[in-house]
């Protein structure tokens, strides 16, 4: 029997277990609102190293090498790891793993990649591929900023609709074995394009992809919001996070009881000056390994749905005047229910 569910939705049924998590943040990160769930808070920004590339790809380094630690296993035990980030040509991830006895599998889906390494994971592990896998991503303020708008000295003034990249890396370890939170269906997203072309207004430009692949995650699989204690996507902020409920109201899904924005919860927005909140694929493995996990960890959750969202622009794309597609890919994450 296929274990393709409609269009988009593929069923995991081996259920492969996370078994450990660890989410290491910068300093802002660590004194917004979700302070007390991240396993290591950064002193400073560059972590000791002398360039702020080089700081993310440490803590990207950081976050697996810790998380495979506290599954009581070793690098050589891990079969693959996938992993992503915001940098040209994936060099945090790619520079990180280059320090490990690990295989290695790139991806990018701008800030959708936690998810994105979390489906690609899952579909391993389904296929009996792998005993162990450990999927990661990261991102860090400065160096995004740099990369992709200005750099830190030019001292631009941010928009209302502007997010905050957060300073921060998340891993999970994926096993066959043990009581742990299981992985039970992955939707895989289509590229979506409405005509943003505002690098200060992701929120607006991923916020579709949001849309589609939720609905299609519903009607994949015949569950309803409620079904879910928690629906999380990834970093749409403030702006985004509004978008989606009132577009998901015109197919007839009403999120707002049980939704939340990992962009609009990492941050004090106001008080820190994060406007429309946190972005960035550390934006949802940070909350996703950090407050959504061990939530679950606790009973506190039982069935989240995470949808980590990503702009695929580029800064070619942007300086020829694109428009900025979106993608979000969507993973549901239970514990304790059956799976069912």
């Amino acid at each position: 029997m296929s274990k393709k569910i409609g269009k988009q939705t593929l069923r995991i049924e081996n259920k492969p277990k996370i078994i450990s998590t660890f989410s290491v943040v910068g300093p802002k990160e660590g004194e917004g609102p979700l302070k007390g769930y991240f396993d290591l808070i950064l002193n400073d920004d560059l972590n000791g190293k002398d360039s702020f590339e080089k700081a993310e790809s440490n803590i990207l380094y950081t976050a697996v090498t810790e998380s495979i630690k506290k599954a009581n296993l070793k690098e050589e035990d891990i079969d693959f790891l996938f992993a992503g980030d915001l940098l040209n040509q994936l060099t945090s991830s790619s520079f990180a793993a280059r320090d490990m006895n690990i295989p290695f599998i790139g991806l990018y889906g701008a800030c959708s990649t936690m998810a994105e390494s979390l489906c690609m994971a899952s579909i391993t592990m389904d296929g009996n591929f792998a005993d162990y896998v450990v999927a990661a991503t990261s991102s860090h303020f400065s160096a995004a900023e740099r990369q992709f708008r200005f750099p830190l000295e030019f001292g631009s003034q941010r928009t209302l609709s502007s997010q905050w990249t957060v300073t921060g890396s998340g891993a999970m370890v994926l096993g066959k074995e043990g009581n742990y939170p299981y992985t039970t269906y992955v939707t895989i997203g289509k590229v979506k394009d409405y005509g943003i072309t505002d690098a200060n207004n992701m929120g607006a430009a991923m916020a579709p992809a949001a849309v589609s692949t939720l609905y299609s995650h519903f009607k994949d699989t015949g569950r309803k919001p409620e079904d879910y204690d928690l629906i999380a996507t990834g970093d749409l902020g403030k702006v985004g996070k509004e978008i989606t409920e009132k577009l998901l109201l015109e197919y007839g899904y009403d999120i707002r009881a049980n939704y939340i924005d990992c962009g609009e919860e990492i941050f004090f927005n106001d008080k820190q000056g994060t406007n429309a909140g946190g972005s960035g694929c550390g934006c949802s493995a940070v909350v996703g390994c950090g407050y959504i996990y061990k939530n679950m960890l606790k009973g506190t959750l039982k069935r989240v749905l995470l949808v980590s969202t990503g702009a695929l622009l580029s800064t070619t794309s942007s300086l020829q005047g694109e428009t900025i597609p979106g993608i979000a890919h969507a993973v549901s994450i239970e514990y304790g229910t059956g799976g069912n």
